[in-house]
């Protein structure tokens, strides 16, 4: 019926050419064989959330791809929970910078039978206005779905495995925002749910949708870093087929595709730094 792409963890900055390489590969493969939409799901700068000219940067460079680009901000483009980021909170400054460059960060788009939602999962639990508007967006577009099946993207999973796991941990959103989520959640209609931030590739099923986590286009975490999280660990990105009621991805990791190590290049991403003593997703 039509094809989505789906790439994540891109991770631009004006700074440095880190990760541009792999952009570039991806770019390329994008133009050959043009999806009917392109969603990008989340730190798509390597620190917008500071620096603007990573976001101005990153939304020229988003402009080379073929068709309609849909974004939902990550950590690095927005901040975080300020229990998880104190030094660099989700915050009202922050976001309409994300929204100046990228455009809307919570959205809904109607095409051939499904209704597609983006939503900004750096907001959820903060308690800012953005996330009540937020969930009075999603009760809105879930009364008026109809007979359409749902997918929806957002940056941080909703849970790693269990939804009832209470751990609040920095690799998926807060786990006391998942009540007031449940209408989205456990809705009937839902099929798909991709995300990206793990820099993994990883799928599970939940009744009949199907709950799936993007590589990173610019680079991957090392094992030691994500304990007991499931997952493989290319740099790439997911092509998903919609159906009539279900969704068929597929991982497209083009040849060429350079897989650094964050460890390895984290001194030249994030130079003098907080974020050098914390792990980057």
């Amino acid at each position: 019926m039509f094809t989505l792409a789906q790439i994540s963890d891109t991770h631009l900055g004006a700074r440095t050419s880190l990760f541009r390489s792999n952009f570039d590969l991806v770019a390329r493969t994008l133009s050959e064989s043009p999806p009917d939409i392109l969603v990008a799901t989340g730190d798509v700068s390597l620190d917008g959330a500071d620096v603007e000219a990573d976001l101005a940067l990153t939304a020229e460079s988003f402009r080379r791809l073929p068709g309609q680009v849909l974004s939902v901000p990550g950590n690095h483009d927005v901040g975080d929970h300020p229990e998880r980021a104190p030094r660099q909170p989700v915050n009202a400054e922050r976001l309409a910078r994300f929204r100046h460059h990228m455009g809307e960060d919570c959205w809904g788009v109607d095409r051939e039978g499904w209704r597609l939602l983006g939503l900004n999962s750096q907001v959820m639990g903060s308690g800012l206005p953005e996330e009540a508007a937020q969930l009075r967006f999603i009760a809105e577009e879930l009364e008026t779905i109809g007979h359409r099946r749902l997918a929806v993207f957002l940056h941080k999973p909703f849970f790693l495995s269990d939804p009832a796991d209470s751990v609040f941990d920095y690799w998926s959103v807060p786990p006391f925002t998942r009540g007031v989520l449940a209408p989205l959640l456990d809705h009937p209609a839902l099929r798909l749910v991709a995300s990206g931030h793990l820099h993994l590739h990883h799928r599970q099923r939940r009744g009949p949708a199907t709950l799936v986590w993007a590589p990173s286009v610019g680079f991957i975490v090392a094992e030691d870093e994500q304990p007991g999280i499931p997952g493989g660990r290319p740099c790439g990105f997911l092509r998903h087929r919609f159906l009539k009621d279900s969704v068929e991805t597929e991982l497209v990791a083009p040849a060429g595709m350079e897989h650094p190590f964050i460890h390895d290049v984290r001194a030249d991403a994030y130079p003098a730094s907080p974020l050098l003593a914390a792990v980057e997703g």
